[in-house]
């Protein structure tokens, strides 16, 4: 009796932390990092959890701060995308707000780069 006891505290011990994960950045289009030779009509950011589209945001500026996002983020499930004014060459800053639909919070900042020169157009 005692055996099973301590197997079901343990179970149920290992599987909390799935409950009461974050909602954490997976993959982004462009990747963090990455230099692209197209400028891109939009960043795709996807996280490990479905996402609460009223309390997430992302946003997305060039070297001197102005935005460069069009419109609002969509938000479907755990896919976050915005829409990109025409860009030119230069670095760029993408900065994600995300609040999982269990309430837990996280951001980030990431840089990607279109074409070899640093400094947007």
């Amino acid at each position: 009796m005692r055996l099973r006891l301590v197997t079901a505290l343990l179970v149920l011990a290992l599987g909390a932390p799935a409950a009461y994960a974050h909602a954490h950045l997976d993959h982004a289009v462009p990747a963090a990092g990455s230099t692209v030779d197209t400028p891109p009509h939009e960043v795709t950011l996807t996280f490990t959890q479905n996402l609460e589209p009223a309390f997430s945001t992302v946003s997305v500026t060039d070297a001197k701060g102005a935005d460069v996002g069009q419109g609002k983020a969509a938000i479907s499930g755990n896919v976050m995308r915005l829409d990109l004014k025409p860009l030119g060459t230069g670095s760029f800053t993408v900065h994600w707000h995300a609040v999982s639909v269990d309430t837990h919070i996280t951001e980030g900042t990431f840089l990607f780069q279109v074409g070899g020169t640093s400094g947007a157009k």
